[in-house]
């Protein structure tokens, strides 16, 4: 299973329910590292989504303690284990911060978007840096959109 998420200075990942920055080339590398995958995801980031639709051509697993919750164009589990024994082993860990917290002991690869900025965060991702078991196999150049300076840095378990 792998993990995708952006992250500031303090690995905040969003406030009030929502990113806490919108970057248009992490935009399309989130599409093209997931395309095709199933996505795994909680019920608060579906409704972050345009229409709270599900992500086209993409297997959607939605985790909802809300048993009545239902999603046309996805699969709800209510348990983490029934999510875990239907979702593939190439899913994906897109958010938010309790289901990431719920699975990112299954992840074996983490995509990690680091934002050179702080930004008031409510939700927040732990730090892989400080994680013994997790190291750095990948880093890229830095980019910037709008004055915010950011870099992709690929997490792998040891």
């Amino acid at each position: 299973m792998y993990a995708i998420v952006a992250v500031d200075e303090n690995w905040g990942i969003g406030r009030d329910g929502d990113q806490l920055v919108y970057l248009s080339e992490d935009l399309k590398r989130f599409k093209a590292l997931t395309m095709g995958h199933a996505v795994i995801l909680g019920r608060k980031t579906l409704a972050t989504f345009p229409g709270g639709r599900p992500l086209p051509k993409r297997r959607n697993l939605i985790l909802s303690r809300n048993k009545a919750f239902c999603c046309e164009g996805a699969e709800v589990f209510s348990s983490l284990e029934d999510l875990c024994a239907a979702a593939p082993e190439d899913a994906f860990v897109i958010g938010g911060g309790s289901v990431y917290q719920a699975l990112l002991e299954k992840c074996d690869t983490v995509y990690v978007t680091k934002i050179q900025a702080a930004f008031p965060a409510d939700t927040f991702f732990p730090n892989l840096d400080r994680l013994p078991e997790w190291y750095v196999s990948e880093e890229g150049e830095m980019l910037e959109q709008d004055g915010i300076r950011y870099h992709y840095v690929t997490y792998r378990r040891r």
